[in-house]
């Protein structure tokens, strides 16, 4: 199940560095460029939301009295 998520994470990256490259491009028309931007937000906010979860599930496993810190 790591794995899916580990997937997903990065084929959501690979997918706003296509949505960054189409939004560089001057071709572009401004209903394509909304979209695109739309779309690229929302891929924002579900890479900001997995991150959120690996650093919780980290954060708990190294809750067992450790001295190792996570700095954010």
């Amino acid at each position: 199940m790591g794995k899916d998520k580990q997937t997903d994470f990065e084929s959501s990256l690979k997918a706003l560095e296509s949505i960054v490259e189409r939004l560089e491009d001057e071709n572009i028309n401004l209903e394509d460029s909304v979209k695109s931007f739309e779309e690229g937000i929302n891929l924002v906010k579900e890479c900001q939301k997995q991150l959120q979860e690996a650093e919780l599930k980290i954060k708990t496993l190294l809750d067992d009295g450790s001295s190792i810190d996570i700095e954010d």
